[in-house]
């Protein structure tokens, strides 16, 4: 009898879940999905009456975003008049359509000629086009809205699989149909105005987000907004510890919001670093948590600042370009983050995991670049991505040759093309080279060679590489400044250049190759 009971309590449960779908497909089913068919007419009455008009709306609309299925195939032909550039009138869109066999399943010429009669002029047409195209993306918020909540109800489906189709959706109909209009001349300078009039009172000379090195500040300017930087060196050069100080430096110093994206450490490893290096305890006893009573004290005393900053790491393994940029979306919305930091690019993956989009690795590098290109720009933010460099490094004979040059980058298709800074980081002591050309010792130097800069000077910046706490610092003044070479050498450092002015502090500054009209390298 229990089992009757239980037999029946099932059914009523599963009537009910059924009778809930039911109920919420019946919510929309009744329903006539958003167009504006009349000026979808209009639109295309006004394309066949005036030569100009096309041009107008031709960023605005696409084929697919007619409701009317004959309205679409007409559209299509006008677009090919257009990208074949001939004329566009009644008589051309009746041929183009007769030609691709389309005339009669629209209705025939009757039907185009009678769209003009819909509309006297063009005047108002991007206002209609952008009617069509609100209407078509709110179908297509309401069809992919509609795949949530059907696919939610089974139960086979993958939470977070349906979690990345749902932002993806979303994701993909913004991308695709909200586009920044061309800014007026007088728009863009009164922008450029009140920048300057912000920056007027800033002694400091910072424009973006700072460093913490005070002579890279000096060349940069900080880290700029929709700026694209990679930082390359070969391995055990301290790539992960110059991007966590930066990090480091941007949160707790300036309290500026960053995020590290490490897809070959774990965050636990990442925080042990940035302890190491705020408390001044090595990094070996950090890992193995071998302290003396006073290192416990003195840790808990320096790392308040570092529990308070704005800094967010996210660990996830073999991340792919499209949740990179879902994630940086939701945390510049959710913590107005102003860096992020990727360690490190050669572990992207363009697709899915595993997926190369059908080419080979170097041309997926160079989709992944470009849109981290498209990430900084669009968020506005500056991203510094790590990448390794090539073994030719190691095989340039001669002390002076270690140096890297652009061309040592790893599958670097796209990626010099993509940046707006280049940095290398270079540590003399790694290679056996104690002291430079003048004598000087060159224990604990490490240099960051500023080997491209779109916007400003390239240079070397030496910097002070402490080991044992995992991290980089200012040099102090009594270190001088490596010998100056040329960036496209491989004996650079052999001797001194012309080109380089010593400014004030611990830099070496070559002018823009912007400035050189007759250089045909690339930026």
């Amino acid at each position: 009898m229990s089992n009757d009971h239980a037999s029946q309590g099932q059914d009523k449960a599963s009537f009910s879940a059924r009778k809930n779908r039911l109920s919420n497909t019946i919510s929309t089913a009744g329903r006539i999905p958003p167009q504006a068919t009349d000026l979808e007419e209009a639109v295309l009455g006004a394309l066949m009456l005036e030569k100009d008009a096309l041009s107008t709306v031709i960023d605005i609309l696409k084929p697919e975003m007619f409701y009317h299925e004959a309205h679409k195939k007409i559209f299509e032909a006008i677009q090919g008049l257009f990208q074949k550039s001939k004329p566009v009138d009644i008589l051309t869109v009746t041929s183009e359509l007769r030609t691709l066999g389309l005339l009669e399943m629209i209705g025939g010429a009757y039907f185009i000629t009678n769209l003009t009669n819909r509309v006297a002029s063009a005047a108002n047409i991007e206002y209609h086009a952008r009617i069509v195209s609100q209407k078509y993306i709110q179908r297509e918020l309401i069809r992919i809205s509609s795949e949530i909540i059907t696919n939610a109800y089974e139960d086979t489906t993958d939470i977070f699989d349906l979690l990345d189709q749902a932002e993806k959706g979303l994701f993909d109909i913004a991308q695709n149909n909200l586009r920044r209009d061309t800014q007026k001349m007088d728009e863009i300078v009164k922008q450029s105005l009140a920048t300057l009039e912000e920056l007027r009172g800033k002694s400091d000379g910072l424009t973006g987000v700072p460093s913490g090195f005070t002579d890279l500040d000096r060349i940069t300017g900080g880290w700029q907004p929709s700026d694209l930087v990679i930082i390359a060196a070969r391995p055990a050069m301290g790539k992960t510890a110059f991007v966590l100080t930066c990090a480091r430096n941007a949160a707790v110093q300036f309290h500026r919001p960053a995020v590290v994206f490490s897809l070959e450490m774990s965050s636990v490893q990442l925080v042990n670093r940035l302890i190491s290096g705020e408390a001044e305890i090595e990094q070996e006893k950090i890992r193995k948590g071998n302290l003396a009573e006073w290192e416990w004290q003195q840790l808990h005393s320096k790392i308040g600042g570092l529990t308070e900053a704005p800094l967010l790491i996210d660990d996830t393994p073999a991340l792919n370009i499209f949740e990179f940029r879902a994630k940086c979306r939701r945390l510049k919305a959710q913590y107005d983050i102003q860096l992020i930091i990727i360690d490190y690019l050669q572990l992207m993956h363009g697709k899915g995991e595993g997926q190369s989009g059908g080419g080979n690795r170097e041309q997926e590098i160079g989709s992944i670049s470009r849109a981290l290109k498209s990430v900084a720009k669009e968020l506005n933010v500056p991203v510094l991505a790590l990448s390794q460099l090539s073994r030719a490094v190691e095989s340039r004979p001669g002390v002076n040759g270690k140096r890297p040059m652009l061309s040592d980058l790893r599958e670097s298709g796209s990626i010099e093309q993509d940046a707006d800074m280049v940095l290398f980081l270079y540590r003399p002591e790694y290679y056996g080279i104690t002291e430079d050309e003048q004598g000087r010792s060159q224990a604990g130097v490490g240099e960051v060679i500023i080997a491209k800069h779109r916007n400003g000077e390239t240079g070397i910046v030496p910097l002070r590489f402490i080991g044992k706490y995992v991290k980089f610092a200012d040099l102090e003044e009594s270190f001088a400044a490596p010998t100056s070479f040329s960036m496209d050498s491989p004996s650079a450092g052999m001797a001194p250049s012309q080109d380089f002015d010593r400014p004030a502090g611990n830099v070496i500054i070559k002018p823009s190759r912007m400035d050189d009209m007759h250089d045909d390298a690339p930026f």
